[in-house]
């Protein structure tokens, strides 16, 4: 019966998956949830290729029931802006599929058992991107960003009567990785100071402030939230 109590995770420690934890905001979003105990599993590209089923379902078969997926791994797969009309097949599947692609393989692992409990958490970190333009001008980053908004609503549509709620997370410009750096030193002062004039409240976020994000999402307090994209970007997308 959807939403029925099945063993709920206030019978047990929670477990919780998180892609793309071998650095920056994953491993940021894992260290907060083990502190907050949960038993996390985390794993990057060079243990599981999240764009391959194979892959995402021997992986997730190993695990225990999980209550909490937290869908981080993604990135711009080492591009950089090409004008569209020089943009080719391979490199446009390869940032859509590290994106959505990716992230709708694991939702679709871990589903069935968060039915079976009537209780689940899902997380999507997507980006500014996906709201505004993207500053990488990727045009696939911004697609593929975008689709995970959409695809956070339709699941929120689709599993809330089922005890699951299904939420996204939009990080601002956040130094997280050697790919963010090189970006943001690419810019030069003058460019770094029209990025951070563009944010409210004067400077660059933290990963720790998007795991505090999904703190707040995966509570038990926060069963009536779901379907939700948040800002949080310093309040970027004020302006």
């Amino acid at each position: 019966m959807a939403g029925s109590p099945g063993s709920r995770p206030g019978d047990r420690m929670r477990v919780a998956v998180v892609t793309g934890t071998a650095q920056g905001i994953g491993a940021a979003i894992a260290s907060a949830l083990e502190a907050d105990g949960v038993r996390v599993f985390g794993f990057d590209r060079d243990r599981v290729d999240i764009t391959d089923e194979g892959q995402v379902e021997s992986y997730f078969a190993a695990l225990p029931q999980v209550d909490i997926l937290v869908n981080n791994a993604g990135g711009v797969c080492g591009q950089t802006f090409s004008p569209l009309e020089e943009v080719t097949d391979e490199s446009w599947r390869a940032v859509v599929d590290a994106n959505l692609t990716g992230t709708f393989h694991c939702t679709r692992a871990v589903v069935p058992g968060m039915k079976r409990s009537g209780w689940g958490r899902i997380v999507n970190i997507s980006s500014g991107a996906g709201r505004t333009v993207s500053l990488t001008g990727i045009q696939a980053y911004a697609a593929a960003k975008a689709a995970q908004i959409g695809f956070t609503r339709q699941m929120a549509h689709e599993l809330g009567r089922f005890g699951i709620t299904v939420n996204c997370i939009a990080p601002g410009f956040i130094l997280s990785n050697p790919t963010t750096q090189r970006q943001w030193e690419s810019y030069g002062e003058e460019g770094q100071a029209r990025v951070l004039a563009g944010i409210a409240v004067g400077r660059l976020g933290l990963p720790e402030e998007i795991a505090h994000g999904v703190l707040f999402f995966v509570a038990e307090e926060s069963s009536w939230i779901t379907g939700q994209t948040i800002s949080i970007d310093g309040g970027s997308a004020l302006l």
